[in-house]
């Protein structure tokens, strides 16, 4: 089995619309199982959240010696 993650709208009729683009990728005429995960507004200020988390920890973990593995 293969997967795809593609954006997609719902409708006001219920139906996924795909972009064109997003549709040239997938083989006509196949059956597909389906996973829609739908984004909730307070998504975006957890993954704010989230990420702001991540940079604060990575530069935490930062020290002067690891200055050696910025030059090429």
């Amino acid at each position: 089995m293969k997967a795809y993650e593609l954006p997609a709208r719902i409708t006001p009729e219920g139906n996924l619309e795909l972009p064109e683009s997003s549709r040239k990728l997938l083989p006509a005429g196949r059956v597909a199982r389906v996973i829609v995960l739908v984004s909730d507004p307070s998504d975006t200020a957890d993954q704010s959240a989230w990420e702001r988390l991540t940079a604060e920890q990575f530069c935490a973990g930062y020290a002067a010696a690891d200055a050696v593995y910025d030059r090429p």
